[in-house]
């Protein structure tokens, strides 16, 4: 019976020493975002005396993968288990998403109003909550890591989060300071060593930021977030370097393809693959996605937001139309902005007739709508409407098209094109008009042409094309004064820069010329007389100038 007791307690003492080994295991697993099988781990030791803690990393888990209703399940299983309480802080960062920061620091009050002195990790926990909230708040963080800090001042886990909270707040040298302090403490906490090449990715020191992930790399070539990191970098990298935009977007999605090898190919991991690919814009990798996701889970909504990019990124405008909306439709998915763009833009699209000329008005003006919607909640999906217009202008000549993308285009004045938007705008505008009777042509849409192209003039005054187009615009409006002053800027511009630049625009200077002849053809003959001939000193046989002269000269 002795030895039976015995054996007994040996066989819980191993048990616990092994429910602590897959404790520590799942949480390395969470670090280097091997999310599945940290999963496995956890739901293994819900039912154990570490129950409560697994069940808090389970919660969390899931509400990094945007699954509130299963992290929620976990949180208030564990705090019905002794020792649970710690699921608190899960609970009030999901107050935290809803906006209801009140709710979310009685949580947390319930949670540290019976720490001990050196209790730390639910300030850890508590911090990175404020920090993974929907809104985050990266100065409450900061505050909470505080009191963690006075409590254990060398503690590597403390140091590693202020750093991940101060980078967040914007703070770069208080970043470095904690992330170099945490490495220097501890060596086995890989992730900030790897935070130091953040840091440097973040103030768009790529070269530099790549060499401090290829020593992370030399330290452990396993850990999966550096790849991620590595992919990340070079993405930016090419955006910033047109240049070499190829050779790095390659890089970027090779060095993803490895992150999701290192870490796990679940549903989650793959949804933000897809949504790399979305940003590196490989929308036919993207169509092989979200059908290997549809394999994995045909209900999940958001894999109708990949094919319906998907879709219209690969000229499947119907497939994208239906998919978007029923995403869209469905009250309860979480719809970005981006949705309402690829939903405007495929409708856009398909608002082209079979013989790329005729454009049904009715889905033109709805695609529109959508694509002002998505611009006007946030602004920086301008930057996408600058190719979009210029292939309706430029390749399919659909004038009306290309100036509806480009008049929601210049909305954002902070748009890495807005100055060229507002100049296509124009042209757009004015050549879907040119020619057009009293009745038809749409004044309203000119006097905003010729508004963009002051804001051209305004911005670059030095652009003589810009004077010229507004000229052109004020023809078609009748504002006669403004157009002759307008083509005399122009004029001057040319004129200042000599003979070369006149030749090199003939056609232009004699435009200006023979329009601002015209001008004075009924009020001051000598001056129209002027002009035209000033015409026929650059083309002796330009008809227009030759025929109004004939028509000045006093009758015999």
């Amino acid at each position: 019976m002795s030895k039976f007791k015995i054996f007994s307690i040996a066989l819980l003492a191993s048990a616990a020493v092994s429910q602590a080994q897959n404790l520590d295991q799942a949480t390395k697993a969470i670090d280097a975002e091997q999310y599945e099988k940290a999963k496995s781990l956890l739901k293994s030791l819900v039912s154990t005396k570490d129950g409560g803690k697994a069940s808090f990393l389970l919660g969390n888990i899931y509400l990094t993968q945007s699954v509130e209703d299963s992290a929620k399940i976990f949180f208030d299983k564990g705090i019905a288990l002794d020792g649970g309480k710690i699921n608190n802080i899960g609970l009030g960062q999901m107050f935290l998403n809803k906006g209801d920061v009140s709710s979310a620091k009685s949580k947390f009050d319930l949670v540290t109003k019976d720490l001990k002195k050196k209790d730390i990790e639910e300030y850890i926990y508590i911090a990175k909550a404020y920090m993974n909230a929907d809104k985050p708040d990266f100065k409450s963080a900061i505050a909470v890591l505080e009191k963690a800090k006075a409590a254990n001042p060398t503690n590597a886990y403390v140091q590693l989060a202020l750093g991940d909270a101060h980078y967040g707040d914007k703070n770069q040298n208080e970043a470095y300071s904690a992330y170099r302090s945490a490495y220097q403490t501890d060596s086995s906490l890989i992730r900030a060593k790897m935070q130091l090449g953040v840091l440097l990715k973040g103030a768009k020191a790529y070269n530099e930021a790549i060499k401090a992930f290829d020593e992370v790399a030399t330290i452990n070539s396993n850990y999966g977030p550096l790849y991620r990191e590595l992919a990340e970098t070079h993405y930016l990298w090419a955006n910033n370097q047109p240049k070499f935009y190829n050779e790095n977007i390659k890089k970027a999605l090779d060095y993803y393809e490895k992150y999701l090898s290192l870490t796990d190919y679940s549903l989650a991991s793959r949804m933000r693959h897809a949504d790399f690919l979305i940003l590196a814009k490989d929308y036919k990798a993207l169509e092989v996605e979200a059908n290997e996701m549809k394999k994995l889970d045909k209900v999940n909504p958001r894999i109708l937001r990949y094919l319906g990019y998907a879709a219209y990124e690969n000229g499947n405008t119907d497939v994208a139309i239906s998919s978007l909306n029923e995403f869209i439709n469905k009250g309860t998915n979480k719809v970005i902005n981006g949705d309402y763009l690829f939903l405007g833009l495929a409708t856009v699209k398909k608002s082209v007739g079979a013989d790329g000329k005729t454009v049904d008005a009715a889905l033109l003006n709805s695609g529109i709508a959508n694509v002002k919607k998505a611009v006007e909640a946030e602004p920086s999906l301008a930057n996408a409407l600058n190719e979009i217009g210029k292939n309706y202008f430029t390749q399919q000549k659909l004038y009306n098209v290309a100036a509806a993308i480009f008049g929601v285009a210049i909305t954002n004045p902070n748009s890495k094109n807005y100055l060229e938007d507002n100049v296509y705008y124009g042209l757009a505008v004015y050549t879907e008009n040119r020619g057009k009777d009293e009745k038809t042509i749409d004044k309203v849409a000119l006097e905003s042409a010729d508004k963009a192209m002051d804001n051209v003039i305004t911005a670059t005054p030095t652009y003589q094309e810009a004077y010229l187009y507004k000229a052109r615009i004020n023809s078609s409006l009748d504002k006669d004064d403004v157009m002759a002053a307008t083509y005399q800027k122009y004029l001057d511009m040319v004129l200042a820069k000599g003979d070369e630049e006149v030749t090199k625009n003939k056609a232009k200077v004699t435009e200006s010329y023979n329009s601002i002849a015209a001008h004075y053809a009924n009020s001051d003959k000598a001056k129209a007389i002027d002009y035209f001939n000033k015409t026929l000193a650059l083309d002796p046989t330009n008809n227009y100038a030759l025929s109004s002269l004939k028509s000045l000269q006093p009758k015999r």
